[in-house]
C-alpha cells in the first residue's frame, strides 16, 4: 500500500480551481466517495481499506479533462471512455500505481479485453476489470453518480442505473447485479446520508 496521499493537490495540478470540470470532479468524487465509506461501514466483514477508497474515490476522474466532454468543461482530444486508462497513466506519473488502477477499472462495471477488441473500443487492449474488494467497490459507488446530471451529488436509482447498463449488454447487468449481491443496495438511499 502507497503512502497517503494529497488528492486535493494532484487534482488542483491538473484543474483549474473553480471551473467547471474542477468544480464536477470534486461534487462527482466526493459523492462517491460518501457512498463508499458508507458501503464499507455497512460491510465490516470485507475488510475494506478505508484510506486506499477515499483516494480512490477522489482520483478515479482525474483522466477527465483529457477528453472532449464539453458539458463537463473538459476539452481534450480524447473520447469520454478513454478517461479511465488516461486516469492510469496521470497516476502512474505520479508516482501512484496501487491508486492508479482504480481509474482504469472503474469504468461501466469495468471492461475485458475481448469486449474492447469486439467492439473496437479506442482504449488498449488488455482487461480492465475491478479486481481487488476496493476496486469493485468505487466502480459500484460510481455507478449511483453522473457528472452530466442536474443534480451530480444525488445517487441515481437502480432501474436507471440497469436502463443505462442494459445498452451495453448483459454482461453489464450481470455485472451491476453481483454489485449488489456484494455490496447491497437498500441502504444507500437512506435519509441520514442523502
Amino acid at each position: 500500500m502507497q503512502l497517503s496521499v494529497n488528492t486535493e493537490a494532484i487534482i488542483k495540478k491538473y484543474y483549474v480551481p473553480g471551473s467547471l470540470a474542477h468544480d464536477l470532479l470534486l461534487v462527482h468524487s466526493k459523492a462517491v466517495m460518501k457512498l463508499a465509506f458508507k458501503i464499507a461501514k455497512r460491510n465490516p466483514h470485507l475488510n475494506i481499506n478505508i484510506p486506499l477508497i477515499t483516494q480512490a474515490a477522489m482520483l478515479h476522474d482525474i483522466g477527465v479533462f483529457k477528453t472532449n466532454a464539453p458539458e463537463l468543461g473538459c476539452f481534450g482530444s480524447f473520447p469520454y471512455i478513454c478517461h479511465g486508462f488516461l486516469g492510469r497513466e496521470i497516476l502512474e506519473n505520479e508516482g501512484l500505481h496501487v491508486i492508479s488502477l482504480f481509474c482504469e477499472r472503474h469504468t461501466g462495471t469495468g471492461l475485458s479485453k475481448e469486449e474492447i477488441i469486439e467492439k473496437k473500443l479506442p482504449v488498449p487492449a488488455r482487461d480492465m476489470l475491478p479486481v481487488t474488494i476496493e476496486e469493485k467497490l468505487i466502480c459500484y459507488a460510481d455507478k449511483f453518480f453522473s457528472k452530466s446530471s442536474k443534480y451530480p451529488d444525488r445517487p441515481k436509482k437502480p432501474a436507471k442505473i440497469l436502463k443505462n447498463l442494459s445498452k451495453y449488454g448483459c454482461r453489464k447487468l450481470d455485472d451491476f447485479n453481483a454489485f449488489v449481491d456484494l455490496f447491497g443496495i437498500n441502504y444507500i438511499y437512506d435519509d441520514d446520508v442523502y
